[in-house]
């Protein structure tokens, strides 16, 4: 069993409060019950300020490995497009279906502010709670900053002004306004910079998934440097970057794991060396929240259409590929041009599918054969990343996928997410942990920070530390490049080539100002659609309809 121990789920809301509680199941974890039918002060106590404190983490995983997290992150990028199925496309092609009224925005929307008003209430109560030392207290009051900045990060950058709530919310309100995007801000840093002082350095064992000092450092970075390109950008938004980026990677240890492949291992390997904060899954339905979340769920988006091919069945190993999210031609060709080199193509994309299925087939995507006869585990499926010639793809005893025959169904499966310790082949709740920080995601944010202040051969420094480790053995000297190569167009693709399907991309697009053009530039299906209105998203209708005298208006052009 994974050593997890912040794993909380969501049962019920106080009346009065809207304050959430938690429990957890396995023998390691923090000890909570499931409490209904609560009263207001049970908050003051100590098992439950305990209780709502965990609670108030379970809303990471309203966002994170989840639909509706990987609809608002990687959907309509430059390096994903869509595939045969899927709900939620309007957040791909950008048209008639990106409305207020999709369900997602306003659960991400409700969810998130839940778990805002949890970190509000555990802040604003911890100084009548007895029974806990002051230093505990505070260390609780940091991690409530830390998420509480966190989940206004995920909104402001989602949906722009915001209802900037620092109160705990004790009943039901129609009054709510749009505070400027500066202000969110201004709010996110300063609860960040308040909890930095406080946070553990790194969690305790038996507190493994807390907030730390480490987490609150990265996040405020990657805070700091999407700020400093925005129109109310601060002269040391850059600077700050840089520095806490430093702070992260030299002092708490923290170390590349030498093989990328190796960071997205299951079970005991999702707790590595290079990760700094993840959000805790377990195989327990109960602990992981309320049934639209249940589980990391992106196992199912990336994977193509294996299971009605010659040789082939779902099974649980190969997953259940729900076809959501096709890569771009300039995410493979151009991108992950390098293989020679890089190892980062071969260790991103599952290449190979071994029959599960024996027998002899003529239904066959490849031309180059009439039938084939597979027996198990031969190779029916391969993906060579190139337009092998028909003569060479006639003489393989399989099926070969080259990038002609790429089609919404058929196509180069991201592999980071597949999760074969599910119990059954269609069942959909993942169990492993999703990584938020992780240390190459943080080296890639100092080389764009030293870039932008011009100091381009730490840039460099920092940008070759994840290039090296993802050089194939004996060519680290032909992956490390030079000051003259080190810009911002490199760094685009570096973050692609390191962080494709992590909830990342449009974020990065959106802090580049560049969505709009990379979009047109390398993503067919939106190009038509996608418009300066879509850097952000559609408020959710309800929260327009309800709030009274118009308080709360809808983002211009939806």
């Amino acid at each position: 069993m994974k050593n997890t121990h912040i794993k909380t789920s969501l049962k019920t809301l106080g009346l009065i409060s809207i304050l959430t509680l938690s429990q957890t199941s396995c023998s390691d974890l923090l000890k909570e019950n499931v409490i209904s039918n609560i009263s207001n002060d049970y908050i003051a106590t100590t098992a439950g300020y305990n209780a709502a404190a965990n609670a108030a983490y379970t809303t990471l995983r309203s966002f994170y490995g989840t639909e509706r997290g990987i609809s608002m992150s990687e959907y309509g990028t430059d390096i994903y497009s869509a595939g045969a199925d899927g709900s939620y496309k309007g957040f791909h092609f950008y048209d008639s279906q990106l409305v207020g009224s999709v369900d997602i925005l306003s659960q991400l929307w409700d969810e998130t502010y839940k778990g805002i008003n949890a970190c509000n209430a555990v802040i604003e109560r911890s100084s009548a709670v007895t029974g806990i030392s002051d230093a505990v207290k505070k260390q609780r009051v940091g991690e409530m900053q830390y998420l509480r900045a966190h989940y206004y990060f995920i909104l402001v950058q989602q949906f722009g002004p915001l209802d900037l709530r620092l109160k705990e919310t004790l009943g039901p309100t129609k009054t709510a306004t749009r505070t400027p995007e500066a202000d969110v801000y201004k709010q996110i840093v300063s609860d960040l910079l308040a909890a930095i002082p406080v946070l553990e350095s790194k969690a305790a064992a038996s507190d493994y998934g807390r907030a730390t000092k480490a987490a609150a450092e990265n996040l405020l970075a990657k805070v700091y440097l999407t700020r400093a390109s925005s129109k109310f950008a601060e002269a040391s938004d850059y600077a700050n970057a840089a520095t806490l980026c430093n702070n992260v990677i030299n002092n708490y240890g923290f170390k590349l794991l030498p093989d990328f492949a190796s960071v997205f291992l299951q079970g005991s390997g999702e707790k590595n060396s290079e990760v700094i904060f993840s959000v805790q899954y377990t195989s327990d339905p109960l602990t992981n929240g309320a049934s639209a979340d249940q589980g990391n769920k992106l196992h199912l988006y990336f994977g193509m259409q294996y299971d009605v091919q010659a040789g082939m069945v779902r099974d649980i190993f190969y997953g259940r590929p729900f076809k959501r999210l096709k890569p771009t031609p300039y995410l493979l060709e151009k991108v992950f041009a390098d293989r020679v080199n890089d190892s980062r193509y071969k260790k991103t994309f599952r290449d190979t599918w071994l029959s599960n299925s024996p027998g002899t087939y003529s239904n066959l995507f490849d031309g180059s054969k009439k039938s084939l006869t597979f027996k198990a585990n031969d190779t029916t499926i391969y993906i060579p990343g190139y337009e092998m010639p028909l003569a060479e793809r006639a003489k393989k005893p399989y099926q070969v996928l080259t990038p002609s025959m790429y089609n919404y169904a058929l196509f180069p499966t991201l592999q980071k997410f597949f999760d074969p310790l599910r119990p059954d082949r269609t069942y959909e709740n993942g169990s492993r942990d999703y990584i938020v920080h992780r240390l190459a995601d943080t080296y890639l944010m100092l080389a764009e920070a030293n870039l932008k202040l011009g100091k381009v051969a730490e840039a460099t420094n920092a940008i070759n530390m994840v290039r090296v480790r993802a050089a194939w053995p004996g060519k680290e000297s032909a992956m490390t490049v030079a000051q003259d190569q080190v810009n911002m167009d490199l760094i685009m693709e570096e973050r692609a080539r390191e962080l494709a399907g992590e909830q990342t991309r449009w974020m990065d697009l959106k802090r580049w100002n560049n969505l709009v053009a990379r979009v047109k530039q390398y993503n067919t299906d939106a190009a038509n659609g996608v418009a300066d209105r879509h850097l952000v998203r559609p408020i959710p209708q309800k929260q327009v309809d309800l709030s009274e005298n118009g308080g709360f208006p809808q983002n211009p052009g939806y």
